[in-house]
């Protein structure tokens, strides 16, 4: 089996950061604050965070920051539930989420539930189940789930449950890998994880798995390596882990990687992009992969940020 090429997957993330004017990042713009914690989290993962200036990112981040409360995917963009989130782990990250106005942006996001208990994207009105988890986890961390009806929104969610014990992004909707994610997260968060059948969900999960050891995010599908995540975390957070194959599915994503320019793709041979490196290290993370910090199931943050933010510890 090959070994984790952290240091070229850390210079990967750094000269991405640097890369404000190529043609990928002209494409991700709109997305800066995700591509942003996705790059800090692989970083902090490996043990390398303190390579990144600290006042410039949490000067960028707070740019991003619209009237509402709400924060844009870059500097000018309109405010989106997706990328709040974003914002509030990245500043969690460096123990900064002190420089936030937590009430403007606690009501942002609980002025995005609806009456049914599920959340809006934004003022557009998009309801997704990713949303409700992104609600959940954000208003989490701020210390800030009394401003929303917990109640309702794990209602909703219970309700975009399938026969075949996964979740869809509306009642009725596919049961997909991402979604169960944001499903399970949020219901774990919420302490309501018994509300769900854990046999039936962790069989759909562990069919994901197919022969080469990847995992896909929907049957008949190719396996891909965000599914590390998506697919191992919902395991993880139902006990039902042990079900998969976990060193065919280390050896998937390792075969993955990139050994000479770092970096890690959806595939064997593929391009490499920010997106797939962190997900491909926080499988890594999931797995106990040696050099790798652990990271937290349902929040997808370090797990020492998580006791940090969520229960005051500091190591």
């Amino acid at each position: 089996m090959a070994e984790l090429a952290a240091r070229k997957h850390v210079q990967f993330i750094l000269s991405k950061a640097k890369e404000k004017d190529s043609y990928e990042s002209v494409l991700m713009e709109h997305i800066r604050l995700n591509g942003a914690y996705w790059g800090l989290t692989t970083l902090d993962l490996l043990g390398k965070l303190d390579t990144v200036d600290v006042n410039e990112v949490v000067s960028e981040v707070l740019q991003c920051q619209h009237e509402s409360g709400g924060f844009g995917g870059n500097i000018g963009h309109d405010p989106h539930i997706l990328y709040t989130l974003s914002a509030v782990q990245v500043l969690a990250l460096f123990d900064k989420v002190d420089v936030l106005d937590t009430e403007k942006i606690a009501n942002y996001v609980a002025g995005l539930q609806n009456e049914d208990g599920s959340f809006s994207g934004d003022m557009w009105g998009e309801v997704d189940t990713r949303f409700s988890y992104i609600a959940i986890c954000c208003l989490a961390l701020l210390h800030r789930l009394d401003k929303i009806d917990v109640e309702k929104a794990v209602d909703y969610i219970l309700s975009c449950k399938n026969h075949d014990g996964g979740f869809g992004c509306t009642p009725g909707g596919e049961s997909h890998a991402g979604q169960i994610f944001c499903c399970v997260g949020a219901l774990a968060i919420t302490g309501s994880l018994h509300r769900i059948d854990k046999d039936l969900l962790g069989w759909w999960l562990c069919e994901r798995q197919v022969k080469a050891g990847g995992l896909n995010g929907r049957p008949e599908k190719l396996p891909d390596v965000c599914y590390s995540w998506w697919v191992l975390s919902s395991l993880i957070m139902i006990d039902r882990v042990h079900w998969i194959n976990k060193e065919k599915l280390a050896k998937f994503i390792l075969d993955c990687q990139d050994i000479e320019n770092g970096g890690i793709s959806d595939r064997p041979d593929d391009a490499c992009d920010a997106y797939h490196t962190y997900f491909g290290v926080a499988g890594l993370s999931l797995l106990e992969y040696p050099g790798v910090k652990p990271i937290d199931p349902a929040y997808a943050l370090p797990v020492d940020v998580v006791n940090r933010i969520i229960l005051g510890i500091k190591e």
